[in-house]
């Protein structure tokens, strides 16, 4: 059983006062067998306006988004019927729910099971023991970013101050034009594509090289390298996360 933590004086005084609307209508389901937890968890969404559904077991988790959608998953590592990472693979592959945002809850030291999710494609983690306050600003951080990120016409995306136009090749921040390499632009547009979500460096090379492609991590971080040099001030959106990889930021 894990200790939590608020890291507020009073933690009901923190949930009763944050009442915003940024998760109203905003559906998210829970996969947690710790009853404390989840029901930190539970109380702290249903406060910020979450309509919240929870699950002890991966496998009727599973059953249920067979037929129902969440707009986002909050999902342990360890359950008592499965690994989270296993449901994490089969979400992933679920075309109704690829693009399900997936924060993991881990809990602290788990280094390589963040790395595996990460790769798996859950989109964060926040680890345990967790600050409610915290939790929230990076659910509202990624309902922000998959919100900005949407395509405003076929083939454009537009992130902040860039802009990507993917048949044309053509890439523009602060409306000033950016000639970048192929490797630099297919790197770009994925992690552009999905604003928060970190990627490894062994992700980074499958989606623009493919699983069999030979490269080191000095390669992926010369790349990042020039990048950013080329992007000027929008290069800062390009962020390094120790030990695991990058992701993109909106400024």
């Amino acid at each position: 059983m894990h200790t939590l933590e608020f890291n507020e004086r009073e933690p009901s005084k923190f949930l009763t006062k944050q009442m915003n609307t940024k998760m109203d209508t905003k559906r998210i389901f829970i996969v947690e067998d710790e009853p404390d937890i989840a029901e930190l968890l539970k109380l702290t969404l249903e406060t910020e306006g979450a309509q919240v559904k929870h699950f002890i077991r991966g496998q009727e988790f599973l059953t249920a988004v067979s037929t129902e959608k969440p707009d986002m998953v909050l999902l342990d590592l360890m359950l008592p019927d499965m690994s989270g990472l296993d449901i994490c693979k089969r979400v992933r592959q679920a075309e109704s729910l690829k693009d399900t945002p997936i924060i993991m809850v881990t809990a602290k030291g788990e280094e390589s099971d963040i790395i595996k999710g990460l790769d798996l494609g859950a989109d964060d983690y926040v680890t345990k023991p967790f600050s409610p306050k915290v939790l929230v600003s990076r659910i509202n951080t990624i309902f922000k970013r998959t919100s900005r990120s949407q395509p405003v016409e076929e083939g454009l995306l537009k992130v902040g101050p860039i802009t990507i136009h993917k048949g044309r090749f053509e890439v523009f921040a602060f409306d000033q034009s950016v000639k970048l390499t192929k490797s630099e632009f297919a790197i770009l547009l994925l992690l552009a594509s999905h604003p928060g979500w970190v990627y490894s460096r062994a992700q980074i090379v499958d989606a623009i090289r493919g699983d069999n492609y030979s490269v080191t991590e000095r390669t992926v971080d010369f790349q990042m390298v020039g990048l950013r040099k080329k992007l000027g001030a929008a290069g800062k959106m390009v962020e390094t996360v120790r030990g695991i990889g990058y992701k993109f930021q909106d400024i």
